[in-house]
């Protein structure tokens, strides 16, 4: 496990190199929505708010099941990705369950990389 300098060195080289791509640097809403939109795999459109809302939902989904919280059951007929849960999240506060997603989402983007 990486130490929370480490931590926070690559959380802020990730949002430095979104800074580049799309000239802001995202928070971790911004980063779920993205991910979802890359999870969703239609490319870039208009969302409405419940579809914006079910893309961070999918992100979040997509990211903790890196750990094996959630797995991909299928998609639908509109070829949204739905989610089951298969374990228990632990017992954390908001800033252990934001710290939880930010490390998953590094270890996505690694991934891709």
């Amino acid at each position: 496990m990486e130490n929370e300098e480490d931590f926070d060195v690559r959380w802020a080289a990730l949002r430095q190199d979104f800074k580049k791509k799309f000239g802001k640097k995202p928070d971790l809403n911004t980063i779920l929505f993205l991910i979802g939109i890359q999870e969703l795999g239609q490319g870039a459109r208009e969302f409405t708010k419940e579809e914006k809302q079910d893309l961070m939902h999918i992100a979040t989904c997509k990211l903790l099941s890196l750990s094996g919280f959630y797995e991909l059951e299928g998609t639908d007929q509109d070829g949204w990705p739905h989610w089951k849960s298969i374990k228990q999240l632990p017992a954390c506060n908001l800033k252990e369950q934001e710290r939880m997603l930010k490390w998953h989402a590094l270890e996505y983007f690694d991934q891709m990389s």
